[in-house]
Order: C-alpha cells, then sequence, then structure tokens
C-alpha cells in the first residue's frame, strides 16, 4: 500500500458473479472519483495502486482478492 498516505476510508467492492471489473469502471462506481475521465486521468498520472503496485492501465482486469489505493481510499475486491 501507498506508504505516504494514510488510509482513512476502506471500501468493500464485490464482483458479483463477474470474473473481473477495469479498473476505471471500479473507481467511478465507488465513487472516489468524479467521473470517469477523472478515473482515466488519475490512473495515467500513476496515483492508483493495485496489490501495492503503481497501475498505469485504464482498463487494468481487477479480480478477487485485488486491493486498490487511491488517494486515502483502500478498495477490497471480493
Amino acid at each position: 500500500m501507498n506508504k505516504n498516505k494514510k488510509i482513512i476510508e476502506t471500501h468493500l467492492f464485490q464482483l458479483e458473479g463477474k470474473e473481473y471489473i477495469e479498473l476505471n469502471r471500479l473507481l467511478k462506481l465507488m465513487s472516489v472519483v468524479e467521473s470517469g475521465g477523472h478515473a482515466n486521468q488519475c490512473i495515467v498520472s500513476g496515483e492508483v495502486q493495485v496489490n501495492e503496485v503503481v497501475e498505469l492501465r485504464k482498463r487494468n482486469k481487477i479480480r478477487a482478492g485485488f486491493q486498490i489505493v487511491f488517494e486515502n481510499h483502500l478498495i477490497l475486491v471480493e
């Protein structure tokens, strides 16, 4: 996780039978960004981590067990 920022809000996202969700869509659905365009900007500028690694792919397939960190948000995917 991002060691420079303190996580103050944890979110749980359930795939509900789906194999994956794209990273930009997840950030938008969890309301941690203002829009899909904002999600894309944050991802390509290196502000999002997936499983403790900076992720630059907007449509990275996020699967159950992944952890996403953005700003002060931790998203756990089930």
